[in-house]
């Protein structure tokens, strides 16, 4: 079945900022109101019209695939298995790689992202792009920024708890040329905060290894070559539900809608 954008559910993280909530299932069966975020991000993806999600599974696997067979939902859903290697972000991209080769694009949602961004839009928005990727970006407090250009590429990664950089083209942007450019104010880049949101060319990624590896890294090596792009999103709400006062804030929320 063609689509021209399938829908990848990052589901296989451990979960252990949840503490208990997570010792005996899966992150993605947490549930929020009484619902699994799994559900509610498989809703809103069909909700948005996107009708091809893969899963990928790690911890507490099987119970993911069960619950995705018990249920019906309206849409074509596909398992990528990391329940023998837990493959990071960028590892299983790069490993469900293949499931991707009917569609055009791809979007990648965390499973414990909830928003009410327009991913539809944005979807017929980036088909129609030249770009080769959208890094979903936030203007808000968090230790980890992404760095661009005025021109929106991206050229680097900030870790503000320990002072870490890294960059696309280090030969080019090092320690010591920061040093030296933020003294005379020369370099100039935009700090912004990743969403979990992100769409990318189907076939990306197609040439990494196999292996345990992080998105970010990926992408900073692409950067090098493709257009990979911020673009700022300002939604009505937007949830990150790794820990249990941020799942708290969010049940909250909702029950006000």
């Amino acid at each position: 079945m063609n689509h021209d954008t399938t829908v990848m559910i990052l589901a296989a993280g451990l979960g252990t900022r949840l503490g208990a909530l997570t010792q005996d299932k899966p992150k993605a069966l947490v549930p929020l109101n009484g619902k699994p975020l799994l559900q509610h991000c498989i809703e809103n993806l069909i909700a948005n019209s996107f009708h091809h999600i893969v899963i990928n599974v790690h911890h507490f696997g099987e119970q993911i695939i069960d619950f995705v067979e018990l249920n019906k939902f309206d849409a074509d859903i596909e398992i990528s298995d990391e329940r023998d290697l837990l493959m990071d972000t960028g590892g299983g991209i790069v490993k469900a790689t293949p499931l991707f080769k009917d569609s055009k694009t791809v979007l990648v949602h965390n499973v414990d992202i909830i928003s009410n961004v327009n991913l539809g839009e944005m979807s017929r928005q980036f088909l129609d792009s030249d770009d080769d990727a959208w890094l979903l970006t936030q203007d808000r407090e968090t230790n980890r920024k992404l760095l661009f250009r005025d021109d929106d590429q991206l050229i680097g990664w900030h870790n503000k708890a320990d002072g870490s950089f890294k960059w696309v083209n280090p030969e080019i942007i090092g320690p010591s040329t920061l040093r030296r450019a933020q003294g005379s104010g020369t370099l100039d880049y935009n700090e912004q905060a990743f969403s979990g949101l992100h769409f990318f060319r189907s076939d990306l990624f197609a040439e990494f290894e196999v292996k345990p590896q992080s998105v970010i890294d990926l992408y900073l090596d692409l950067a090098k070559n493709n257009r990979i792009i911020s673009k700022p999103i300002q939604p009505d709400y937007w949830f990150d539900l790794g820990k249990p006062e941020q799942l708290l804030a969010a049940e909250n929320y909702i029950k006000t809608l």
